[in-house]
């Protein structure tokens, strides 16, 4: 499996890395795994967008899902545009949520995106998706927001999304190759409860989990600290720990 981080803010862009976004590939299959604020011109330095395979977005706050919309004009008016509509997974009103955001439903040809977007909604628990196994299920944030694990050929990735502490983070995390775990938070602040997780947090879970390697994203630079974020993450798991940027690639 391969794991090109595309962009990796969090909540907004920063100047120098869109909102989320991460594509992994196995076995001649792309997968998107968010497609937030800012990333769909990121992720042209790496693959041509209609080569995509699917997407999958973990829920719909605008920096995890925001470039769906101008990944839609790209792919509807592409002089040589696809034959097919792209699969795309996410939580329930997924397609409304997204056909909001990109203008409702005025648009006189295909007003749902039904001609960009093959829309499914996710439910908890494990599906084919080509040559890879993913498994979802449902983590804590103030909207539905999923954790997602992919496997390919005995390789496996675990994504936490946006989540505060959660049983389901440590399931999904268990024994795998690499956690991508948000560090949105610092210890030693009065933080919300069931947001995000600070980087002591997500070093935990991959103690726990028993993952390889830990990559910490979805930082909030102008609130917190790399330097501060990755202390508490190494203090917490001792095994390989980095703050991702974009263009960083893994392979396993």
């Amino acid at each position: 499996m391969k794991l090109t981080v595309i962009g990796c803010a969090g909540s907004f862009p920063a100047p120098d890395t869109p909102c989320s976004a991460y594509l992994v590939e196995a076995g001649g299959f792309r997968l998107l795994i968010d497609f937030g604020t800012g990333s769909l011109g990121e992720l042209q330095k790496y693959v041509d967008p209609h080569l995509l395979d699917a997407v999958i977005v973990t829920h719909l706050h605008p920096d995890h899902f925001f470039d769906t919309c101008a990944y839609a004009v790209m792919r509807r008016y592409a002089p040589a545009r696809p034959e097919h509509p792209l699969p795309l997974f996410g939580p329930a009103g997924v397609a409304d949520r997204i056909v909001s955001a990109y203008g409702g439903q005025g648009e006189l040809c295909h007003p749902l995106l039904r001609d960009v977007y093959d829309f499914r909604e996710l439910r908890p628990g494990a599906f084919a998706l080509g040559p890879l196994t993913v498994i979802v299920d449902r983590v804590a944030h103030p909207v539905e927001t999923f954790g997602v694990r992919v496997e390919h050929a005995g390789s496996s990735l675990a994504y936490s999304s946006d989540t505060g502490p959660c049983a389901a983070l440590e399931t999904l995390a268990a024994h795998c190759d690499i956690l991508l775990a948000e560090a949105s938070y610092l210890e030693g602040r009065e933080n919300p409860k069931d947001v995000h997780l600070t980087g002591k947090e997500a070093g935990d879970y991959a103690t726990k989990a028993g993952a390889g390697r830990l990559l910490l994203t979805h930082l909030v630079e102008p609130w917190g600290s790399r330097q501060d974020t990755l202390a508490e993450a190494r203090a917490a798991y001792t095994g390989p720990v980095e703050v991702v940027r974009p263009g960083q690639v893994y392979e396993f």
